[in-house]
């Protein structure tokens, strides 16, 4: 249902949030279990682990954002340059403009994310009774539609940028180099046959077959 990110196979995608009645939580272990957030407080931990749990689900043809621990990638962007938009233009004036003339809020990535998740929250129990993590998959899945498709209104952040910042982080969580937080031992990697930070595989390029060896992060292999 959402867009699809290049190298990624079709379940990586809101596509692959089809039929599925049971919760991908349920079955997975939490994302970074021993690990403490050092921006979202409980309620936002639970929010996004439930959020990009649907975003990227474990199927048979890979592991999901839970197991690679992209929760833990998303947090770490938010106590960084990223979350703090330490490299971006941030004065006013600020209006609504195309996206070509690049971002137009005067909030920061960390401060979408926590008034995002709260509206959304707000949101879910207003029309659901239950805050996000707590509905059922199906509504869980019609809400993310709902964001992306820009059809909820906040007072306090627009919706769908932030949901766009939801989406690619944990896209990019998924994929990074595991140095970062997510990628857990280079599972999705792993998946799609991707060699990693090794200096040399010129000898397997446009040989049609798997890569042989296991990938490399910038600190070594991921086991």
């Amino acid at each position: 249902m959402f867009k699809s990110a290049a190298l990624l196979p079709a379940a990586v995608t809101l596509a692959a949030c089809d039929s599925r009645q049971s919760s991908t939580t349920s079955t997975l272990e939490p994302a970074g279990k021993s690990y403490s957030p050092r921006y979202f407080n409980a309620d936002e931990w639970t929010f996004i682990h439930a959020a990009v749990a649907r975003l990227i689900p474990s199927d048979d043809i890979g592991p999901g954002a839970l197991e690679l621990d992209v929760p833990v990638f998303i947090d770490k962007q938010m106590e960084g340059e990223f979350g703090y938009a330490a490299r971006w233009y941030m004065q006013g004036p600020f209006t609504q403009a195309s996206p070509q003339f690049g971002y137009q809020s005067r909030l920061t990535p960390r401060e979408v994310y926590r008034l995002g998740i709260a509206e959304t929250n707000a949101h879910c129990s207003l029309q659901h009774g239950n805050h996000f993590a707590n509905l059922s998959i199906p509504d869980q899945d019609a809400v993310l539609h709902q964001l992306d498709g820009g059809e909820l209104r906040f007072n306090s952040v627009d919706a769908k940028t932030f949901f766009d910042f939801l989406h690619s982080n944990t896209i990019e969580g998924y994929l990074a180099d595991p140095v970062h937080g997510g990628n857990k031992h280079a599972g999705s990697w792993k998946m799609i046959g991707f060699p990693g930070a090794r200096a040399d595989y010129l000898d397997f390029v446009g040989q049609n077959q798997p890569y042989p060896y296991e990938p490399v992060g910038v600190k070594g292999k991921e086991n």
